[in-house]
């Protein structure tokens, strides 16, 4: 009636799409990380990925080389936003598939994703290895490789049986527990068997996965043995060409390997043991904890820029290091000064204040207690044990109480402790000294807050507190060591008795440590004094030190990454001196 028309026009629905920005990453748990990106013009509403197996990139050599055993592909749902627009979005897939037999073997991807009217789109195959977990640990690796091959197909079981009683010919040391030779044994049994169900397979499959898994994540005694096999695990990954989610993996547990190793040997020298001896004996060289540390961040940095061959040789340079490192405490190291008695009796305290937040744990995992009654205490009464309230001391009652009997008490008793062993400290100048005066008195103000938390039976709390406490402690043992240090080297200029000098270290460090000798074993000064007034000529076998001289300058001038002048000069040394 008014002479208007409406024209409405329906617009085609436009497909959707989705593609990949990059390949899937592989996490230091093993995980898959596959980033993708969907879009579509109403939205996305469902998709999926499926990962094929590329047979014609598998390396058919060894377990290998036969056919499979048919395997259906992988599918996964793609994960979508839960809440906002569908229509553009970025997401990432992540799944765990390093227990698959296709871990680490080259396959295909692709993903898809529909929209409301069931329209889809594909991304494509992409050839890549299925990320999967690696193991860098030799026996590991060994056992691993069984398995998958064992998966591949139940033909491969007579093989897996032979190489694993060739593992097995002499295990005495191999393993670090004799159950595990006994599993391995009682697996060749049934891989020998009339016949293989895929279910008995499966099983023995999965006894291998968790045997390498307790090789590669060790859960050795020994300090010393934890930590070379986590350097051994970083050689083989700096070999192998590993990601850097794996390099920082590796390097947090060598860091926390190198952490126990240490404790052992500080406890031993703080109970006046001898630490084990590993080769012969040297000079001795003192390095900061500090300095290990800058060294490991040193080589994960070398890792992560790629530079392996240097980043290995450092780790060689630790290793040495290490298996040769005997702690000492205090002043020179002989613990019975005043400096040295501090850090024994420090160390004692830190062992207690760890003593009493493993009782609190405890005490938190049986049963929480009530506001206002402290948990360290139980006493009988009628119908069980009964909480009673906080023993701490009275004023004036001193070391005549028996404040050890609750968890508050005890706190308060370690705190006075700290408090009396603060007073008795040597008086030291330089800024590790105030460092070390502050830690302890963060840790005092930490265990005053514990304590505080375990009389009104807050255990959460204690547990916080407790922690800020011994990480101070830990703090303040450190910065003391390295002001005892500082106060034992003033003074000392040229060489000592023991043929070290006071200088700073190339990492920044400062202690006693041996000069570093040239070629000519020379000890190069401070400054621009470089030279000895010793005899070079002394010694047994002269004619050995110019052999192994001579060696050194060919060997330099064999490396190309030496300045061009360097490498000319010394072949002018070699033309000269090593012409028969």
């Amino acid at each position: 009636r008014t002479g208007r028309v409406f024209r409405v026009t329906l617009l085609t629905d436009a497909g959707p799409e989705v593609a990949l920005p990059r390949l899937a990453e592989r996490r230091a748990d093993g995980k898959l990380a596959q980033p993708f990106q969907a879009r579509d013009d109403y939205g996305v509403v469902r998709g999926q990925a499926r990962v094929t197996l590329d047979l014609a990139a598998v390396d058919r050599r060894y377990g290998l080389a036969i056919e499979p055993e048919p395997r259906p592909d992988l599918t996964f749902d793609l994960p979508l936003p839960i809440t906002g627009s569908r229509a553009d979005f970025t997401e990432t897939l992540i799944e765990d598939m390093s227990e698959h037999p296709w871990a680490n073997l080259p396959v295909k991807l692709s993903l898809s994703v529909e929209d409301g009217l069931g329209q889809t789109g594909t991304s494509g195959d992409q050839a890549l290895d299925l990320p999967g977990r690696r193991f860098f640990d030799p026996r590991a690796a060994a056992l691993i490789e069984l398995r998958r091959d064992l998966l591949w197909s139940r033909e491969n079981a007579p093989r897996t049986a032979q190489l694993l009683r060739a593992i097995l010919n002499r295990p005495a040391g191999l393993f670090p527990a004799p159950q595990m030779a006994e599993a391995l044994h009682a697996q060749i049994e049934r891989l020998e068997g009339a016949s293989l169900t895929p279910e008995a397979r499966d099983e023995v499959a999965k006894v291998l996965w968790d045997l390498a898994k307790l090789l590669e994540d060790g859960g050795l005694a020994d300090a010393l043995a934890a930590m070379q096999q986590a350097q051994e695990r970083l050689s083989e990954a700096i070999r192998n060409g590993a990601s850097k989610d794996e390099i920082a993996k590796l390097m947090a547990e060598l860091k926390e390997a190198t952490d126990r190793y240490l404790q052992m040997l500080a406890e031993r020298a703080t109970d006046q043991e001898e630490g084990p001896q590993f080769g012969q004996k040297q000079d001795s060289q003192r390095i900061t904890g500090d300095q290990i540390q800058q060294m490991m961040a040193e080589i994960q940095r070398l890792m992560e820029e790629g530079k392996m061959a240097e980043a290995q040789e450092l780790l060689d340079q630790l290793a040495r290091l290490m298996e040769n490192m005997k702690v000492t405490q205090g002043e020179g190291g002989e613990g019975d000064g005043p400096g040295g008695k501090a850090m024994k009796d420090l160390g004692q305290t830190l062992r207690e204040q760890q003593d009493l937040s493993d009782d609190a744990f405890r005490q938190m995992q049986r049963s929480p207690q009530p506001e206002g009654i402290d948990p360290g205490l139980e006493q009988p009464g009628p119908g069980g044990p009964q909480m009673q309230p906080d023993a701490r001391p009275q004023a004036g009652e001193g070391a005549q109480g028996d404040p050890g009997e609750s968890l508050a008490g005890r706190q308060h008793a370690l705190r006075r402790e700290l408090e009396r062993q603060r007073g008795l400290m040597p008086r030291l100048d330089g800024e590790a000294a105030r460092q070390a005066e502050r830690a302890l008195e963060g840790a005092g103000e930490a265990m005053d807050g514990a304590e505080q938390a375990l009389k009104e039976g807050d255990l959460g709390a204690a547990l916080d507190r407790q922690a800020d406490a011994i990480e101070a402690l830990r703090e303040g043992l450190r910065h003391l060591g390295e002001a005892l240090a500082e106060e034992g080297g003033q003074g000392q200029t040229g060489q000592g008795a023991q043929g070290l000098e006071r200088r700073g270290d190339a990492t920044g460090g400062h202690g006693e440590r041996e000069l570093p000798r040239d070629p000519l074993g020379r000890a190069t000064g401070e400054g621009s004094r470089i030279g000895t007034d010793s005899d070079l000529l002394k010694g047994d076998d002269i004619y050995r030190r110019a052999r192994d001289l001579l060696d050194e300058i060919r060997r330099r001038t064999a490396e190309r990454s030496r300045p061009e002048p360097e490498r000319d000069y010394l072949r002018r040394l070699l033309d000269r001196f090593a012409t028969p």
